[in-house]
């Protein structure tokens, strides 16, 4: 111990010298060690171009057909819509800096008093809880590193600071920093964060709200304005509103202006944005058909539909004003479908009476489910035989029929609405008085697969089993969709040409480029005149009159429509369908559980008011025009006939076994006169 004084005393200088060299030591290996750290990540981390090339998600956006409603907003985790340098507002610019990093403008991508200051920090609580991030580090760390709090992501993150500072200018940086850092609530950048806490534009932010988007990133989850620190997100938003006094970076009547607003209150409360949701979700499903899922939730789409949002709204209004009506029969939900003859392009789509309401399965969107048509299917049988060569005018029996075994080994003996007989009636009364007799006898001629192969040609596209169906089929005995059957009646508005159901009109990327533009088809499927002669018959009032009256509500004062009502067995499906020349629409009323509705709840009394309703007003944005008369064909004659051929009606009288006139058998007790209808064609007698 003596000795080792005695040395201390002898030689300080030498210890001292010792020290020195020891401590240079240390430095330079640790120097060295960072210098080459540094070195070997320069070489190793990403090209700093790779920033502006990377495809970063962006949020695609659905509007109705004139852009201005946004109805939906589609992402995946992060909600980001990217701005140009002129639409980002210099009022969040200056409330970021003075957020996050004041010195933005004057340091190379690294600010080395702040690293210090927050090393000293570190050391002290032995733990990293600062970083001293720039706003070009906290780009470069989301752009392309984790979140990890260690000191190997610190160096990459310093490192690509240094080589996006060389690559790009400090505007350039801070548009993409605000354009892409988290602020919380799914919100990425600061289009989408304005308008999930401020429900408006970035454009339009005030200071006060724009300091108070600008203190999220530091701790998205705790300072969220819908956590449970909003004291400290509001403390914090103050204190940034004070550095942009301080620094200077705004004048005094904005400042001013900033403190004296009560920020809480214009937080917006969080909510699900989403207009027409049953029609969204329909077309979310076709932009995934056509561009996959993930273009659709991180590509940025610009989805112009086809809807009409006026036309929404009405459809939905025309619903709900007939609540009460719906109560009175039973039925707990409705649904209405409209759409354009000309294009196919979609106008409303109204899938349930409230998407919201979970009692009435209100999610179910019941315009695409399959449900019984009752005898709104009827005009697919009369298209179908009107090609065939029968007309409007041909005669055909409404009488008791026993068509034979149904297959559950009963006979098939269908009965009319009202309960009666009508004797020899034409087709056109037949159908536009909805008698089912005639209808089961006309799809009996022309054929269950026939009729069947007619409405695939039309549009629907159930019924795929032909062999399943038989001739309860033209009562509604198979399940189609509402917009399918809206979709194949249009066909006979639009002359015989058909236009599948669309949702988009136009669809591009963010840049505008377009990536879809909707085109009509036209396709001619059957005859003009086949059409004509169905929306003749449809859109004759006075041949309805007999069974559905001259008020009925298939009937519109000032308009020309066609309409056509269904109803199914036990009262579950109530349906009416009808059109003009530019617009078909058709509504279901029912149960989604098929629970049967009230007796007496049939198709005009339950949902022709609400398809009344809506047509009313929609064709108020149409002129009035009739419908293309057909050709009418002599059965004696046949000149020009636009058929192929056609079938004659020979109607004979008996009584005893005796032919008698007609004029006699008007006269006879009809209980002892006997009716049979032949139907001839080239002189052949039709099976």
């Amino acid at each position: 111990m003596k000795i080792f004084k005695k040395k201390l005393k002898l030689k300080p200088r030498a210890i001292i010298k010792e020290i020195t060299l020891i401590t240079l030591n240390v430095f330079v290996m640790i120097a060295t060690f960072i210098a080459i750290s540094f070195a070997y990540a320069y070489s190793k981390t990403p090209l700093a171009t790779d920033l502006s090339s990377r495809n970063i998600p962006q949020t695609s956006i659905i509007y109705d057909r004139t852009g201005e409603h946004i109805l939906y907003e589609i992402h995946g985790e992060e909600n980001r819509k990217i701005l140009t340098h002129e639409e980002i507002p210099d009022t969040m610019r200056i409330a970021t800096i003075a957020a996050e990093d004041d010195a933005f403008y004057s340091h190379y991508g690294i600010d080395p008093i702040s690293m210090l200051r927050a090393l000293k920090s570190n050391i002290e609580s032995k733990e990293l809880s600062q970083g001293a991030s720039t706003i070009t580090q906290q780009l470069a760390r989301n752009a392309f590193l984790s979140r990890d709090k260690t000191f190997r992501r610190k160096l990459l993150e310093i490192v690509l600071a240094v080589k996006i500072e060389r690559a790009y200018t400090k505007e350039q940086i801070l548009d993409m920093y605000l354009n892409e850092i988290p602020y919380g609530s799914n919100a990425y950048g600061i289009e989408t964060a304005a308008e999930i806490f401020f429900r408006k534009k970035a454009k339009d932010l005030t200071l006060d709200e724009a300091a108070l988007i600008a203190a999220l990133p530091k701790a998205t989850s705790y300072y969220s304005p819908y956590g449970e620190n909003m004291d400290e997100l509001l403390q914090r938003q103050r204190k940034i509103i004070n550095r942009v006094e301080k620094l200077k970076l705004a004048d005094a009547k904005t400042i001013s202006l900033a403190k004296q607003e009560d920020i809480a209150t214009k937080i917006t409360p969080v909510q699900n944005l989403i207009d027409a949701p049953h029609f969204v979700f329909y077309v979310k499903e076709e932009l995934e058909k056509k561009f996959g899922t993930k273009a659709v939730e991180e590509g940025g789409l610009r989805v112009y539909t086809t809807l009409d949002y006026d036309l929404q709204k009405l459809g939905e209004q025309s619903i709900a004003e007939n609540e009460s009506l719906l109560k009175r029969y039973g039925a707990s939900n409705a649904a209405l479908v409209s759409l354009s003859p000309k294009t196919g392009e979609i106008f409303a789509m109204v899938g349930s009476r409230n998407y919201f309401d979970d009692s009435i399965d209100g999610q179910v969107n019941v315009t695409i489910r399959p449900r019984q048509p009752g005898s709104s299917f009827k005009p697919f049988a009369y298209a179908t035989a009107f090609e065939k060569g029968f007309q409007p005018e041909t005669k055909i029996l409404d009488a008791q029929t026993d068509f034979g075994a149904d297959g559950s080994g009963r006979h098939y003996i269908p009965r009319n609405y009202d309960g009666k007989f009508h004797g020899v009636v034409t087709m056109r009364q037949a159908l536009a008085m909805s008698l089912n007799v005639p209808a089961v006898k006309t799809l009996s001629m022309v054929g269950v697969k026939e009729t069947i192969e007619m409405a695939h040609r039309l549009g629907i596209t159930t019924l795929q089993d032909t062999n399943r169906y038989g001739l309860s089929l033209v009562l509604g005995g198979g399940e189609v969709k509402l917009l399918d059957e809206t979709a194949g009646y249009s066909v006979f508005a639009n002359d015989g040409k058909k236009n599948t159901p669309t949702a988009l009109m136009k669809v591009t990327d963010p840049a505008g480029k377009e990536l879809y533009v909707h085109h009509p088809e036209n396709a001619q499927v059957i005859n003009p005149q086949v059409a004509r002669k169905v929306a003749s018959i449809l859109s004759d009032n006075d041949a309805r009159v007999p069974i559905f009256g001259p008020r009925n509500k298939l009937f519109i004062p000032g308009k020309i429509v066609a309409a056509k009502t269904g109803t199914t067995s036990e009262f579950k499906d109530a349906w009416t369908v009808g059109f003009s020349p530019y617009i078909a629409t058709g509504v279901w009323a029912g149960n989604n559980n098929s629970f049967p509705m009230r007796g007496g709840a049939d198709g005009s009394y339950v949902a022709a008011p609400i398809w009344n309703k809506f047509m009313s007003q929609a064709l108020n944005n149409y002129p009035v025009e009739s419908f293309i008369a057909y050709e009418k064909e002599s059965e004696k004659k046949i000149a020009g006939a636009s058929t192929s051929k056609q079938i004659i009606s020979k109607v004979t009288y008996y009584k005893n076994g005796k032919k008698i006139s007609e004029k006699k058998a008007k006269k006879a007790d009809p209980k002892k006169v006997e009716i049979r209808i032949e139907y001839v064609t080239d002189g052949e007698v039709v099976k």
